[in-house]
């Protein structure tokens, strides 16, 4: 019935407008107006009563004084307007100071941030003794002033012992944005003993300065359009294990070897990588609500208008018809995180269909 309306539509309107020449060309009324403004005509100012006392009039569009004059022919293409660039003058990175310490901020993924605060590292001469992607963190190994790139060494004030320096990535308050906190610690040179990390910072100074560092250098990479690989920010997210297994009842579990942070947004993007739709999520539960029977959204597959005309869109009542709703829930367990798929809060999805969505999670993982 929907098509059958739809056909009967566009039949109606090819019936209307064949050989009505007053729809469309140059004298029809969907005729193209961009170039109208040449045909305007100067008229003589407007004339205010004697004695009147009127303020000054300013014209609220005034002409601009490069506007083609009456000789001008042809069409005129209207110029697409320009960006804005109040946005372009604001900074990704940005520093953030509290009672607890420094820390600085970015609009940029985790994944994309740990790459790019390590590069920074890298750059100036230091070495990465330890490293642990899957949690963003990473430390350097015990360095001299003249291992270090001398102008970082100069603004940093270091003396003649050894420095280290721990730097952790962490995912924002908000989506797709990062916080990055470090803390150094030093030693004397020629001692070789271990010191601890201490919990806040104890080189206040030195730890704010290598910050500001960062900042102005991680500025300066986006400006020159740095980039980021692709295949260090899937090893960011992605656990270092991931095991399918049965849980105690029977039912298939996924097993995340990583916090469930990292859990969170590698689950999120191998449920858009196995094409299931999220129609809602609440992160504070650890639950995305999916729909089984819809692929996942993408932006840029709308119908084009004869498409929404025949009917080929589905439209509400047939989508809730066919809706398979489940809840994939995450839940951290001893220092790891188990993915479940559910029908609701009080009742497990049956076996196969479980098994079936926790497979494809599990390839599209790591």
């Amino acid at each position: 019935m929907k098509r059958l309306a739809g056909l009967s539509t566009l039949a109606l309107i090819i019936s209307a407008t064949s050989g009505c020449g007053w729809l469309w060309g140059d004298d029809g009324y969907f005729r193209d107006r961009g170039s109208d403004y040449l045909q305007a005509q100067q008229v003589p100012p407007m004339q205010v009563p004697a004695g009147a006392n009127l303020r000054p009039i300013e014209p609220l569009l005034p002409i601009p004084q490069q506007v083609a004059d009456s000789r001008a022919s042809g069409d005129y293409e209207v110029p697409r307007p320009q960006r804005l660039v109040a946005a372009e003058t604001a900074s990704d990175f940005s520093l953030q100071t509290s009672e607890d310490g420094r820390w600085l901020v970015a609009l940029r993924s985790p994944s994309e941030t740990y790459t790019a605060v390590r590069q920074f590292f890298t750059d100036n001469g230091f070495q990465i003794d330890e490293e642990r992607p899957q949690t963003g963190e990473f430390t350097t190994a015990w360095q001299t002033r003249d291992q270090l790139a001398p102008g970082l060494v100069r603004n940093l004030g270091l003396g003649e012992g050894e420095t280290r320096v721990r730097v952790r990535v962490e995912p924002g308050v908000q989506r797709q944005t990062s916080e990055v906190s470090l803390l150094s610690v030093q030693r004397p040179a020629g001692n070789n003993a271990d010191v601890a990390w201490p919990e806040r910072t104890a080189n206040a100074e030195l730890d704010r300065v290598l910050l500001d560092e960062m900042q102005t250098a991680l500025v300066s990479r986006a400006d020159q359009g740095g980039s980021t690989s692709l295949l260090a920010e899937r090893e960011f997210d992605a656990p270092s294990r991931v095991t399918l297994s049965e849980a105690g009842s029977g039912s298939p579990v996924l097993q995340l070897d990583t916090d469930f942070n990292r859990a969170w947004s590698s689950v999120g993007r191998a449920l858009s990588a196995s094409d299931i739709l999220v129609e809602d999520l609440d992160r504070s539960l650890g639950v995305y609500y999916v729909n089984l029977s819809e692929g996942a959204e993408k932006p840029d597959d709308k119908p084009g208008f004869f498409a929404r005309l025949f009917g080929s869109a589905p439209d509400r009542e047939e989508i809730e018809a066919r809706a398979e709703r489940y809840q994939v829930r995450l839940t951290t367990v001893n220092g790891g995180v188990q993915v479940t798929l559910d029908k609701d809060l009080d009742t497990v999805a049956p076996e196969d269909v479980a098994r079936r969505v926790l497979t494809m999670l599990r390839d599209n993982l790591g």
